[in-house]
């Protein structure tokens, strides 16, 4: 491993994973009550259902399992994903810091199944605030970009199919469950094309060895 690692040192950029989480949890220590509560007229007509905690809890695996794929396949669809994926979480990160958000959102839960049961715990563990630009939006959408544009599933159509109904499920999940708002959601998925557009714009970037 040590010896693949220094004939393919790209893959360490991805160690920048570990810097935002330390970040993301030092805000979460600092920020305990946001001071702006994200909401709009759309949020109240989405039905809460604890069916779509499936589809959210996806997140957990398919960007992770795709963060590696590039890795080993592509250095510079790996690269891309790391400079829009990571780079907008950092983003999202000064925007809560300067801007500290969160939700109003959450009701009480009175149907008890498997599915209930998990986002209760979720709401235990993950308190409603730091939600907008919505990371878990912004990732996801992330990865169905690089998958659309990778050599590797050029000439895939069933893959992208399956990426962008992942895509639009793991979105979705994040109202449904009331995790984060329209806006979130919004703003996120814009977060990303942003930078997509930045990195194809960038020269230096675009000329990465394929």
């Amino acid at each position: 491993m040590l010896h693949w690692i220094k004939t393919h040192k790209y893959a360490l950029a991805g160690l920048y994973l570990f810097v935002f989480l330390a970040g993301f949890g030092l805000l979460e220590l600092v920020v305990k009550e946001p001071k702006v509560v994200i909401h709009c007229p759309v949020d109240d007509w989405i039905p809460f259902c604890e069916w779509f905690v499936i589809p959210y809890f996806l997140w957990y695996a398919w960007v992770p399992v795709f963060m590696i794929w590039f890795m080993l396949k592509s250095r510079y669809d790996y690269l891309k994903l790391c400079f829009v994926m990571l780079g907008g979480a950092t983003i999202c990160l000064v925007i809560y810091a300067i801007w500290p958000n969160g939700l109003d959102l959450r009701r009480e839960i009175t149907t008890h199944n498997f599915c209930a049961e998990i986002v209760r715990f979720l709401r235990s563990v993950d308190p409603p605030y730091n939600v907008c630009p919505s990371i878990h939006v912004s990732s996801t959408v992330s990865v169905h970009r690089i998958i659309c544009q990778s050599r590797s599933f050029r000439d895939n159509k069933k893959m992208k199919w399956i990426s962008r109904g992942v895509t639009w499920a793991i979105c979705l999940s994040t109202m449904l469950i009331k995790q984060h708002s329209v806006i979130d959601v919004v703003c996120g998925w814009l977060l990303t094309e942003v930078m997509t557009l930045l990195y194809n714009g960038w020269r230096p970037l675009r000329e990465i060895d394929r």
